[in-house]
């Protein structure tokens, strides 16, 4: 289940899911391609990257917003690695509010970071991908996408999205070597949580719908991670993997 030698980009890659699936990839003498749009929390993760043997970190602060300044700036950091082998597409907002008090516009900037700038990122690894006959993408999802949240429609609706192009990629993309998952986390304690009023009553209430009777670990999602990138996941393609502790059951 190697991923030694892949050059792998993972926007969001300084969050909270994010770093420690980046320290992972490293150690597995992985080249990661880290994106983030804030210069500290990639400053932290160069940090903590530091003595890791084996894999290359390289970092991009980007506002993934700005879709044709995030893509020249990927073009050319791919350019540079010699191309991408594999996406994961993790970067998201979530601003939370009643469905009544969205804008379109507030609608629209959480599809360009969560949907369109993954698009973006594809568009750049193709080529690559295709010309080697082998690629991996991965696309976060999020078991919200499956009900029982208020408050967090656009963000919803931008996971949907993520699901339908999953399976519209893996089926374009297939015979050219490449797979197309999503992977979706559970709750896990992260900043994300931080828009919870009682965290407490939170941790209740995840424990709760959860099979497995603790919280989720980051090194959980890397390790789904690490396996999907893999060559010992090339026979799965178009599928979510609810990485959520047994919240989810389909």
């Amino acid at each position: 289940m190697s991923i030694q030698g892949k050059n792998i980009l993972y926007t969001g890659a300084a969050g909270g899911l994010g770093l420690p699936a980046t320290l992972h990839f490293l150690r597995a003498g992985a080249t990661v391609l880290a994106v983030d749009h804030d210069a500290g929390k990639l400053a932290a993760l160069s940090a903590a990257a530091d003595g890791i043997r084996g894999g290359r970190l390289v970092t991009l602060q980007a506002d993934l917003s700005d879709l044709e300044g995030f893509r020249m700036g990927l073009a050319e950091q791919a350019e540079a690695l010699g191309g991408l082998d594999v996406v994961i597409n993790n970067a998201a907002i979530y601003p939370s509010k009643p469905f009544q008090e969205y804008s379109i516009a507030d609608h629209q900037a959480v599809q360009r970071v969560n949907v369109d700038a993954g698009i973006v990122a594809v568009q750049v690894a193709l080529p690559t991908m295709r010309a080697q006959g082998w690629g991996r993408i991965i696309n976060i999802a999020s078991i919200t996408f499956y009900g029982g949240w208020a408050n967090l429609s656009p963000y919803v609706a931008s996971k949907g999205a993520l699901v339908g192009l999953t399976r519209a990629w893996a089926r374009e993309f297939g015979a050219h070597g490449i797979t197309v998952n999503a992977l979706s986390p559970g709750a896990f304690p992260t900043d994300a949580e931080k828009i919870h009023p009682d965290p407490e009553g939170y941790t209740r209430f995840v424990l709760d719908h959860q099979s497995v009777k603790r919280r989720g670990d980051p090194a959980d999602i890397a390790a789904a991670l690490a396996f999907l990138a893999s060559d010992a996941a090339g026979f799965i393609s178009g599928q979510v993997l609810n990485v959520d502790g047994g919240w989810v059951m389909q």
